[in-house]
């Protein structure tokens, strides 16, 4: 039988201690972030299932923070772009450099080479080097001169974006939006969890020094490839397979709907639900968990008509609709 691993945040890797390492990873980034634990819960599993995670809200509500307190909690190396408008997809990928020394190209990577890249205000960038990303999420490579090079294991991306209704942003277009396996969204924090931010800040917090905040590593790799291993055992009946199944059918045929969920969608529900019973501690799917990510796995996947966002309808309400009307397996 061989050993579990050891990463270096001195984890084991055990499946026994995975899912408490990541109870603990998201109690570690409450020290930096008030009042998010949505969001914290949607990374996690995000990170189970090896996808990415888009979060959305106004400037100033901690996106940013959240990430980089996320990569300090799981000690991974992690590169953060800003997008601007002049942006070019060669400044994520990495490009190919002249040695004037050996007269030679050589590949210099770019910060796409890591294992959490923070994409900040990925709609600030024009759609070509939003597209950039595309390989990089879908293949975990990036094709340079024809040559296809790995990118290191764990690796996910965690894209910030302003409402699309902000000066300057350019919607990102349905190919990548589902790529993102989440869509998170941050609201304005409630009045009490305000004051105590502005308690935190009265105090000394200073949210560039995350250390001094008392953010140490508390799960690895290790704990990561352990909980994956053991979410994959998660077992799923039929009927829940059936449940998915449906849910994403009704959204295909919703009268407000103009683009309804895909087959990759319905695989990224049925995923995002084994992952979340797999944390609240059961080895099996039931009909709750499904209903409990697919707002986040979901409402990014769908396209409102016109006519029925004029009237004020939302993705969420119409999701929220068809999970109310379609029958719940017993």
């Amino acid at each position: 039988m061989m050993a579990p691993t050891t990463d270096n945040a001195g984890n084991t890797g055990d499946a026994s201690t995975a899912r408490a390492s990541l109870e603990t990873l998201r109690a570690e980034i409450a020290k930096a972030v008030v009042g998010q634990d949505p969001a914290v819960t949607g990374l996690v599993v995000a990170l189970l299932c090896r996808g990415h995670v888009l979060l959305e809200g106004v400037p100033g509500v901690a996106k940013t923070l959240l990430v980089r307190a996320l990569a300090s909690a799981l000690e991974l190396d992690t590169k953060r772009v800003q997008f601007t408008p002049d942006l070019m997809p060669s400044d994520i990928t990495g490009s190919l450099v002249y040695d004037a020394r050996t007269a030679e190209f050589s590949f210099q990577p770019g910060p796409v080479f890591t294992n959490l890249l923070l994409a900040d205000e990925i709609n600030r960038t024009p759609p070509k080097t939003q597209s950039s990303l595309l390989e990089a999420m879908e293949e975990r490579q990036v094709t340079v001169d024809g040559t296809p090079r790995p990118l290191p294991e764990p690796f996910l991306v965690a894209a910030t974006q302003n409402p699309v209704e902000y000066e300057g942003t350019y919607p990102l277009p349905e190919a990548q939006l589902d790529r993102f396996l989440l869509k998170l969204t941050i609201p304005l924090p409630s009045r009490q969890d305000e004051i105590n931010v502005l308690t935190r800040h009265a105090e000394g917090f200073n949210p560039r020094d995350l250390r001094a905040a008392g953010i140490r590593p508390v799960a690895g790799p290790a704990d990561l490839e352990a909980a994956r291993a053991a979410v994959a055992k998660t077992t799923v009946s039929p009927e829940i397979t059936a449940y998915v199944v449906d849910i994403c059918r009704a959204t295909r045929e919703s009268p407000s709907l103009t683009l309804g969920v895909s087959p990759r969608g319905a695989t990224a529900l049925l995923a995002t639900a084994r992952a979340w019973a797999w944390l609240t501690g059961r080895d099996y799917v039931i009909p709750d968990d499904v209903k409990a990510l697919a707002l986040p796995t979901l409402r990014h996947r769908v396209q409102l008509r016109p006519e029925a966002e004029m009237e004020g309808v939302t993705a969420d309400s119409v999701i929220n609709a068809i999970l109310s009307h379609v029958p719940v397996p017993r």
